[in-house]
């Protein structure tokens, strides 16, 4: 007797193997591309500007500094961070119920033009003048984190400082030079003082 089960499989396998041969073939996935090589053009940096840590953030600090009406060297800026940088302030929401125990806080997502569009026009318009007064790095492999303590100024004649804070600095080490990958900081307040141990020994 004819098993109609089994011709039944007998039929349906070309039409499997047609469809099979009809499906076509995903092409492999491609490797994920970095920040940096998906950005052949971006801006060369000064050598000297990204040699060391150090030297990248003195960098850092150098070129959003400048007099009333100074136009900053925006290019020299990108130069320093990594295609797709953050920079990340922290903000204090408005009606926080208690500033010094439990503030209501949120941060800010900025790109590097994002950066400049907001505040391009306030540094030349005022003067800015930022710089680090104390430092703490750390390091391991290819990764580098700066604590950097900052006070900023309208004019470098300035007796105190119109604002002081903390910059957490992300860095990559990339062969002979450093990136910057993100800068994330917080102001100091009257209820948020800097604690001393990140301030300069006193003298």
């Amino acid at each position: 007797m004819v098993s109609f089960a089994r011709f039944g499989v007998v039929l349906l396998l070309p039409a499997l193997c047609a469809l099979t041969a009809q499906t076509p073939t995903a092409p492999p996935a491609k490797p994920p591309q970095g920040a940096i090589n998906a950005q052949a053009n971006w801006p060369q940096p000064k050598p000297a500007d990204v040699d060391t840590p150090e030297h990248l953030v003195a960098a850092l600090y150098d070129v959003i500094s400048g007099p009333a009406h100074h136009p900053r060297d925006w290019n020299r800026m990108r130069s320093l961070f990594v295609p797709g940088a953050r920079l990340i302030p922290v903000r204090i929401e408005p009606g926080t119920p208690n500033l010094k125990t439990s503030p209501n806080t949120d941060v800010l997502f900025l790109g590097i033009d994002d950066y400049i569009a907001r505040a391009s026009a306030r540094m030349e318009a005022d003067g800015f003048f930022e710089h680090s007064i104390h430092n703490e790095t750390e390091s391991f492999g290819n990764i580098v984190s700066v604590w950097s303590t900052y006070e900023s100024r309208h004019a470098l004649s300035d007796a105190t400082p119109f604002a002081r804070g903390i910059n957490s600095i992300q860095l990559l080490k990339d062969g002979g030079r450093y990136w910057v990958v993100d800068v994330y900081w917080d102001a100091e307040r009257p209820e948020s003082p800097i604690p001393p141990k990140y301030l300069p020994a006193a003298k």
